[in-house]
């Protein structure tokens, strides 16, 4: 047997079962590094994948096989249609690891179920919400939410737009001269040295702070954030946002109610040898009156369904539910409704997610405001190409280089 495949195995499994986030998957496996980047790709492609996947799975079966045959099933067929390899080299492979796993009973089931697979021509879904979840493996009602939003046809093109290519950001160098001297194919973006690039491999350099990876969508958000002195950003985890206003704020405090995501926003902070981030185990929803109008300014970037970083984090697409959308509004309700009031008068509250649902983003917004008489909103105008929506910024996977995120800018007036 192949050992990538075995090693996906593990990986995925952790996610299906034991419901770790991916890259906490990959980072906890031992990976044979000759095979990191195959191994890497195939666990990225079924995860988002995983929809249609699975409705193969329920179209060539008659009872659904267990979570480990699934699994071992939606590796092969992942790198039977989209990497190429053959049928006959994947089922033997499949069976092998199947014997390897204890389920040797199985082994004929997922030949059999390979090569049926490889000989079909499985159509997807007559209803128009099962076309669109299945042709682009999205939950239906992810589907439902964006056609609600924007329109079928508007909704269709938000889900097959691209997934982004990396996003570098330079600081102390330029960047366009250091990616040329390396012969390193670059995009620029509408940010100072910030491009994007489709093959590179992080180097030394990287762990030296002379460049970091952050998302488009993420750098526009930055960008909307004004110069100030003091900056409370409230759910700062992993810290790239953190990181980078460092450059325009004087001193930064960061929050997260997780201890481990707080210990990776110091991480970055001392790998990009910032010293002006000051972070602290917080729940943002705890209101704590000795910072009442303490801060210039506060960055809300809400917990969200952050289905606009699907290609970042594709386990998202196999978590979120409707139930956990509404759950999400709550809390971010919550937390802006403590956190607004940690702003002085003059001073700016800035609201961001990286979700492309209306919900979570305009009407967050208009629903804070509504109750909330003392703020207003300030209008925005990104360099990244956006939707308008009443002076707020939507960043769409279809016209923002594969983004999908969200910034709102309110002035407390009094």
């Amino acid at each position: 047997m192949v050992n990538y495949f075995y090693d996906c195995y593990v990986i995925l499994n952790k996610v299906y079962s034991e419901k770790k986030f991916v890259k906490q998957a990959i980072n906890d496996t031992f990976i044979e590094e000759a095979n990191r980047a195959i191994t890497v790709k195939i666990c990225y492609g079924v995860l988002d994948k995983d929809t249609e996947l699975s409705y193969y799975i329920k179209s060539l079966t008659e009872k659904t096989p267990k979570l480990a045959v699934r699994t071992i099933l939606k590796i092969s067929m992942y790198m039977i249609k989209y990497l190429g390899k053959k049928q006959y080299f994947v089922a033997d492979n499949a069976v092998e690891l199947t014997k390897k796993l204890g389920k040797g009973g199985a082994s004929g089931f997922v030949n059999a179920f390979l090569r049926n697979f490889a000989a079909a021509d499985v159509k997807l879904p007559q209803d128009e919400i099962g076309r669109l979840s299945v042709g682009y493996s999205y939950p239906e009602f992810a589907v439902k939410e964006l056609i609600e939003d924007y329109g079928k046809e508007r909704a269709e093109k938000i889900l097959s737009a691209p997934y982004p290519l990396n996003t570098l950001c330079f600081y102390g160098v330029d960047g366009a001269e250091y990616l040329s001297e390396k012969s390193i194919a670059f995009l620029k973006t509408p940010f100072n040295n910030v491009f994007t690039v489709q093959n590179f491999s992080r180097n030394k350099d990287y762990d030296d702070g002379v460049y970091t990876y952050q998302s488009l969508g993420s750098v526009a958000i930055c960008e909307a954030v004004e110069p100030c002195e003091k900056l409370l950003d409230c759910c700062a985890a992993p810290g790239g946002k953190s990181v980078r206003l460092s450059y325009k704020v004087k001193e930064i405090t960061a929050w997260d109610i997780h201890p481990h995501r707080v210990e990776l926003i110091g991480e970055y902070a001392r790998r990009m040898k910032r010293e002006n981030i000051k972070t602290e185990v917080r729940d943002a929803k705890s209101y704590d009156k000795s910072l009442y109008r303490a801060f210039d300014a506060v960055l809300c970037d809400a917990p969200c369904s952050g289905l606009g970083v699907a290609g970042d984090n594709p386990d998202i697409k196999i978590n979120r539910t409707a139930e956990n959308l509404a759950e999400l509004i709550c809390e971010q309700t919550a937390i802006l409704n403590t956190v607004c009031e940690y702003v002085k008068v003059g001073g700016y509250l800035y609201y961001s997610t990286c979700s492309v649902f209306l919900k979570e983003n305009l009407g967050a917004m208009e629903k804070f405001l509504s109750a909330h008489g003392d703020f207003a909103v300030e209008k925005l105008n990104s360099d990244l190409p956006h939707e308008d929506f009443n002076g707020t910024n939507a960043f769409l996977p279809d016209i923002s280089l594969g983004n999908g995120f969200y910034i709102a800018k309110l002035k407390r007036i009094k």
